[in-house]
């Protein structure tokens, strides 16, 4: 049984304001969900069976390109995996206010905030806004945390260091700026093990290797803070007490 259309143009506002600021869409992203969108729910179906190299044709990408934003799509909860074979892959699509983490979200904003309650650093998640995202990336200083190449501001991405689908969180420990190419390639692989593969490939030093290695070991152990903005200049909140949430967004 056929489900209800969606409004179209409500669905490309949603994919506007709410995917790309919320959960950070790249532009391959944005292409490759919708397309699905496009031939499920604007066809009044939730599932949707198909292959890579179809979805690859229909978005004008490689195949390889498509496989990793279907990843990252499932990773998002964008896309529900059903059944992955080499016959292809059968998701249940859902809408953009449909995601867990979008209505999450949505939920929290609409929580009055306890008084008094003090925010960790620890607690927040930095996909949550613009300026939490570019804590990030400043902390990066302009380069991508794996390869090392400089990032310009319109193509960098945030990537997951333990993938979503491995329970990854939001958390700063999780979180680097990384250029375009290595948030496709490197998937779910692990960071340590994407670096590696980037040393094979001769795209990073041995000096390199064992520095980016050094910075994994710094991050998991809560090391590389973010750098927050602090009259117009990004500073470390390194060592500073716990921001209340009613004063948050005028501290970043």
């Amino acid at each position: 049984m056929k489900n209800k259309k969606p409004n179209a143009e409500y669905v490309w506002k949603q994919c506007e304001d709410v995917l790309v600021q919320r959960l950070h869409f790249s532009a391959v992203d944005r292409v490759v969900y919708t397309h699905l969108v496009r031939h499920s729910r604007m066809e009044g179906k939730v599932r949707l069976r198909f292959s890579i190299p179809w979805l690859a044709r229909g978005v004008g990408l490689s195949t390889d390109t498509v496989r990793q934003a279907v990843r990252r799509l499932v990773e998002h909860g964008a896309l529900n995996l059903l059944e992955r074979s080499k016959a292809g892959h059968v998701v249940d699509v859902r809408l953009p206010m449909e995601i867990p983490a979008v209505r999450a979200r949505s939920i929290e904003d609409r929580r009055p905030m306890e008084p008094g309650r003090d925010v960790s650093l620890e607690e927040i998640d930095f996909l949550q806004t613009r300026t939490l995202r570019g804590a990030i990336h400043a902390r990066e200083s302009g380069v991508c945390f794996y390869c090392l190449k400089g990032n310009p501001y319109r193509v960098r991405c945030l990537d997951h260091v333990v993938p979503r689908a491995r329970k990854g969180s939001n958390s700063y420990r999780n979180l680097v700026s990384s250029c375009q190419q290595c948030n496709c390639q490197k998937g779910e692989r692990t960071a340590e093990d994407y670096l590696r593969w980037l040393y094979r490939k001769r795209r990073l030093t041995d000096a390199e290797l064992n520095e980016r290695l050094r910075a994994l070991d710094d991050l998991a152990a809560g090391k590389l803070r973010p750098l927050f903005p602090s009259g117009g200049n990004f500073i470390s909140r390194i060592g500073r007490p716990p921001l209340n949430p009613a004063s948050l967004e005028q501290h970043l």
